[in-house]
C-alpha cells in the first residue's frame, strides 16, 4: 500500500474497486485487524484501533468463501458470535430470529450448509455477521462465487438491506458494475494506491486518468491537440484527422497542448452519411461489426484505422447498420471527457 488516506462516513456504502492484486483486500484486512500497516493509523469512531485485535474492533467481516461451519445448523452458525459473547439464551433466540428475517431465511434454522444454495449460504454468512450488531460491516467480494443471475438478485437484496439498516459498509470488488450499483462512494485502486475517489457518477462521468476510464466501464480514448478555447468549449484536432469540440473541465485552467479524450460508447450515435448535420461532433467511418442486443445495438466502427465502440439505444424500428456500411459517428461536446495529456 502507498499513501492511502480515506475518510469513510457513517452510513456509507464505500467500495474498494480494482483489479486482482491491487491491494483492496489487504486494505480491508487492515481495517479488520487481520493485517497491520507499516505506518499510519486506522481510526474507528474517533479511536485509533491499530493495537486492537479483530475481536475487539467491533467490526464484522464476510469473506469471499463465506466461512460458515458445515457441521452446524443455520441457527448455530448465526448464533455462534452471540454465544461467544455469553449472551442469554432468550436474547440469542431473539436476535438470531431477527437476523434471519433480515436476510429472508426464516424457517431454515435447522438446515445445514450442505442443504442450502450458494445464495442462501451467502445470506447465512451475512446474518452471522449482522447478528452481533457491528459498527462497521466489511465485505470481501461476497458475491463472486454466485452465478450471474443469483449475483444480480443478491446485489439488490444487499443494497436494500444496507440502506434499511444504515450500517457503515466497506466493500471489496473487481466488478465495476457491482461497484456502481451498490456504492455511495468508490475508491478506484491500482498497484497499491488509490488513484481516484468519488461518487459512482463522478467516477464514471469524470475519470481522472486513462486507467479509470477503461476499467470503470468501456471508453473510447483519442489523442488530440488543443487548438483553442472559447466560452468554456475546447476546440481540438484529434489524431483521427477530425476537429472536435469538448466542454472544458470546470474548476481549473483550460487544458492546452496534448490531451487525451474519452467518450463512452453509450454517448455515441450512428447516422447515415447523407443525414443532415447537427451541432454534435462527427467522425466518418465504416461499420466493422454490429450486434443486436434488444435494448441496444453494439457497434464497432473503424475511423482512420482506429476501432471505436458505440452502444446505440434501440427504439423500435431504428435502422440496423451492417458490416461494411459507411456511417457517421456523432456525440455531444459535453460527452467528451479529458482524462490526461
Amino acid at each position: 500500500m502507498r499513501g492511502v488516506s480515506l475518510n469513510i462516513q457513517a452510513g456509507d456504502f464505500y467500495t474498494f474497486l480494482g483489479p486482482s492484486g491491487c491491494g483492496k483486500t489487504t486494505l480491508l484486512r487492515i481495517i479488520a485487524g487481520f493485517a497491520f500497516p507499516d505506518e499510519g493509523s486506522v481510526w474507528l469512531d474517533g479511536e485509533v484501533v491499530n493495537a486492537l485485535p479483530p475481536w475487539k474492533r467491533d467490526v464484522g467481516m464476510v469473506f469471499q468463501s463465506y466461512a460458515i461451519w458445515p457441521h452446524m445448523t443455520v441457527f448455530e452458525n448465526v448464533a455462534f458470535g452471540l454465544r461467544e459473547r455469553r449472551e442469554r439464551k432468550a436474547e440469542i433466540e431473539k436476535r438470531v430470529g431477527e437476523a434471519l428475517r433480515m436476510v429472508n431465511l426464516e424457517g431454515m434454522e435447522g438446515r445445514r450448509p450442505s442443504q442450502l444454495s450458494g445464495g442462501q449460504q451467502q445470506r447465512v454468512a451475512l446474518a452471522r455477521t449482522l447478528v452481533v450488531q457491528p459498527r462497521v460491516l466489511l465485505l470481501d467480494e461476497p458475491l463472486s462465487n454466485l452465478d450471474a443471475r443469483l449475483r444480480a438478485q443478491m446485489r439488490i437484496e444487499l443494497l436494500k438491506l444496507q440502506r434499511d439498516l444504515g450500517i457503515t459498509t466497506v466493500y471489496v470488488t473487481h466488478d465495476q458494475e457491482e461497484a456502481l450499483a451498490l456504492s455511495t462512494r468508490i475508491a478506484v485502486m491500482s498497484a497499491g494506491a488509490v488513484i481516484q475517489e468519488g461518487t459512482p457518477r463522478e467516477i464514471y462521468e469524470a475519470p481522472n486518468q486513462p486507467f479509470v476510464a477503461e476499467f470503470v466501464g468501456a471508453s473510447n480514448l483519442m489523442g488530440a491537440e488543443v487548438r483553442g478555447v472559447a466560452g468554456g468549449t475546447l476546440t481540438v484536432a484529434t489524431d483521427l484527422g477530425a476537429e472536435l469540440r469538448a466542454v472544458s473541465p470546470g474548476g481549473s485552467a483550460p487544458p492546452s497542448g496534448r490531451v487525451l479524450l474519452s467518450v463512452r460508447p453509450e454517448a455515441m450515435d450512428l447516422l447515415s452519411p447523407g443525414d443532415p448535420p447537427d451541432r454534435r461532433n462527427r467522425l466518418e467511418g465504416k461499420v466493422v461489426a454490429s450486434a443486436f442486443q434488444g435494448a441496444s445495438i453494439q457497434y464497432e466502427v473503424e475511423v482512420e484505422g482506429v476501432l471505436l465502440r458505440a452502444s446505440v439505444t434501440n427504439p423500435k424500428g431504428k435502422r440496423l447498420f451492417q458490416r461494411g456500411e459507411p456511417v457517421v459517428v456523432v456525440f455531444a461536446p459535453e460527452d467528451v471527457g479529458i482524462v490526461g495529456g
